[in-house]
């Protein structure tokens, strides 16, 4: 039977976030290539109108390629734990050159802009994301201020009113591009840190669950092993003395290793057991650390042990199901006292397309599991995009039922969301 293991489940975790991480990548290659189109953009009308040539054309285009190349390197690193510094001067080396075209288009002031998101993306105090703002900001309105008096009212620009307002509008810029980016940040290290939070967490419960485990071993066991090497000891001294009551000590050590071997294997047993409540409350856990939203109902009263094992076992393939093979974001377990049966139901969404999944071996696991009790399962889509897993296993002849049954009438739990 398909169950998923707690390798299965870290290994689904890495790939979701290995998933994350590209589509947060692919986000700022998008927003580079739309840099670049913009500083490509406005080669054209400066070449067209005389204002740069040939050589300068084929120095900006090489010029716009490197910094690409540099922005995603930058981001990379970045959202890897920061970006060297060699890298960072490089680029911004770059940068100033390409900057220099503010003097031919004031469109090209966009590509510093474009250097400071990438920058952020590493880890920089705010200071220094202040410092470095307004560093490019003061560049750029001193470019932008050339070319203005250049390119209008015949150079006769005043510096005093024309340089602090390119200066705001550029900071205001650079302020807002590099706040947009450390908040992707800030939204980047909140998934590692549920990453590692979901793992710390596994850790703990094994940890949890061994101690746990260690302790009643030594409940268990700690006073009936040390009757046995009183009583042991005992016998031994009375062997020669008085060997009826060396004898009678020795039935009584007899009879606590028995004792002993009769608890520890009615604990192994406990252990193994698969409880209703607890596969309920597990399953419920891992759903909703899957991102999908769990409702189930809570398990009828004074229900055989051997019926509720059978359909913990249900619950369990259910949810591994679920996990593997849909992209389920809802997912709700009834379970219904009818006449002398229970009634489990099982449903999800986001069933996947037909023939998108092979199937397991883990509902002909089920189907022989339910038959043992005289039971049947059965599963298939159910709606447009909705998976039905349904069992039905009777309860024993003359078992107590939940109290208030009546023969066909349904008696269905209080249902408990979390």
């Amino acid at each position: 039977m398909a169950v998923a293991t707690k390798a299965e489940l870290e290994e689904q975790n890495a790939v979701r976030l290995e998933r994350y991480r590209k589509v947060t990548q692919r986000s700022f290659m998008m927003a580079g290539v739309a840099f670049v189109a913009v500083g490509l953009g406005a080669l054209g009308p400066s070449y067209s109108e005389g204002d740069i040539g040939i050589p300068v054309v084929v120095a900006a285009l090489a010029g716009l390629g490197l910094l690409l190349w540099f922005y995603l390197r930058l981001v990379r690193e970045g959202l890897d734990g920061g970006a060297p510094r060699r890298d960072i001067v490089l680029s911004g080396a770059v940068t100033a050159a390409l900057g220099s075209m503010i003097l031919t288009n004031p469109v090209w002031c966009i590509i510093p802009a474009f250097w400071v998101s990438a920058v952020v993306l590493s880890p920089v105090s705010r200071r220094r994301i202040a410092a470095l703002c307004t560093g490019t900001a003061a560049f750029c309105a001193v470019l932008a201020t050339i070319s203005a008096e250049r390119n209008f009212d015949n150079g006769n620009v005043s510096w005093l009113k024309t340089l602090p307002v390119f200066f705001v509008v550029f900071l205001a810029s650079c302020l807002l591009v590099a706040w947009v980016n450390r908040y992707q940040r800030r939204m980047w290290d909140m998934h590692l840190e549920a990453y590692a939070a979901r793992d710390a967490v596994a850790r703990l419960a094994v940890t949890e669950e061994r101690l746990r485990f260690s302790r009643d071993l030594h409940d268990l066991l700690g006073h009936s092993l040390s009757l046995i090497a009183v009583k042991s000891e005992l016998a031994l001294r009375m062997a020669e003395t008085d060997p009826a009551r060396a004898g009678a000590e020795m039935a009584d050590v007899r009879t606590a290793a028995r004792e002993a071997l009769r608890e520890v294997r009615a604990a192994v047993r406990g252990y193994r057991a698969v409880e209703l409540d607890a596969e309920l409350a597990g399953v419920r856990a891992v759903l909703e650390a899957a991102g999908v939203r769990c409702t189930a109902d809570e398990p009828p009263a004074d229900l055989p042990s051997e019926v509720g094992a059978v359909l913990a076992w249900v619950i369990r393939e259910g949810a591994t199901n679920v996990i593997k093979h849909s992209e389920a974001r809802r997912c709700t377990v009834s379970l219904t006292v009818y006449g002398h049966a229970v009634v489990l139901e099982m449903r999800n969404d986001g069933v996947r397309p037909r023939g998108a999944e092979t199937p397991g071996s883990g509902l002909i696991g089920l189907e022989e599991r339910v038959a043992v009790l005289g039971g049947e399962i059965n599963a298939g889509r159910h709606g447009r995009d909705g998976f039905l897993l349904r069992a039905v296993v009777p309860l024993p002849a003359g078992g107590a039922g939940p109290a208030g049954e009546s023969a066909g009438e349904p008696v269905r739990a209080a249902g408990t969301e979390r």
